[in-house]
């Protein structure tokens, strides 16, 4: 009798490990979706939202294991791979910044991006803004030596 219960006992745990793993599949894919589909509905590889700066002084260390450099310019996205290159539109003013997604965020309902200070100064923000997102490059090993930042 013991023995069936370990047989069971066993078969119960590889169920629930398949299970969870078939769960993580499945939201894993429905971020990329998502993801995919916000990209996509603004045309190309454009999103459009709401831009906030972050409030954390230099040295805290970033979801990529960089620390935070409040002169970098640098951004934090929820689902861009690290190392991406984003041109980022301030929608009021027209001013333009490419940035590095190094970190994760924002966590705040109804943003699409967290920039450095000095992405934030670039682009002219005093709190939150208007902004336009499009992809400029997936590559990670790019090295931004210097951005070039320009008004339209």
């Amino acid at each position: 009798m013991r023995r069936g219960l370990l047989r069971w006992s066993a078969m119960t745990s590889f169920q629930f490990a398949q299970l969870m793993f078939v769960t993580q599949s499945v939201l894993i894919g429905a971020a990329i979706s998502l993801t995919s589909q916000a990209f996509s509905a603004d045309g190309g590889d454009r999103l459009s939202g709401i831009a906030s700066v972050y409030d954390q002084s230099s040295g805290a260390q970033t979801a990529s294991g960089e620390p935070l450099c409040e002169e970098a310019m640098t951004a934090a996205h929820r689902s861009l791979p690290f190392g991406t290159v984003v041109r980022v539109i301030n929608r009021q003013n027209g001013q333009v910044a490419l940035v590095r997604i190094n970190d994760r965020g924002p966590f705040v309902r109804g943003r699409v991006i967290d920039l450095s200070p000095a992405a934030g100064r670039v682009l002219g923000l005093s709190g939150l803004a208007e902004v336009s997102l499009e992809i400029v490059s997936g590559d990670r090993d790019e090295q931004l030596t210097a951005i070039s930042v320009t008004s339209r």
